[in-house]
């Protein structure tokens, strides 16, 4: 089984993709902020992870960041989940090695889309 770390500062937004990411038969992980989902990474590398942009503490551009940089920081598969949706931002993410970008407010079908994209190859 997969593993995904869902990682928002929004209860509502994490406890929305942990129902979609379930039904798709993914362990779902939450953290708030992305230190705390740093934390989890050193613990436990998921295989995805959704993650938002705008966070308390450390922001998702910055998690991901470190997180590539980290020993084994590149196998997981990244969606950028955020209301960002200029092309500056887009292309920032992709550049720090996001892997798929979706904006919310997002439903199951771009989750399990982009999601589904990511193991297809």
């Amino acid at each position: 089984m997969k593993s995904c770390l869902v990682v928002d500062d929004s209860s509502v937004v994490r406890k929305v993709a942990r129902r979609i990411l379930e039904d798709m038969d993914f362990v779902v992980a939450e953290a708030e902020d992305g230190q705390e989902a740093m934390d989890k990474c050193r613990v436990e590398m998921p295989d995805a992870i959704l993650l938002d942009w705008n966070m308390p503490v450390k922001s998702g551009l910055e998690f991901l960041k470190e997180l590539r940089a980290y020993t084994g920081g590149d196998k997981p598969r990244v969606v950028f989940c955020t209301t960002e949706n200029d092309i500056g931002h887009i292309a920032m993410a992709l550049k720090a090695g996001a892997n798929e970008y979706i904006l919310k407010p997002f439903n199951r079908d771009i989750l399990e889309g982009k999601f589904s994209a990511l193991w297809a190859n």
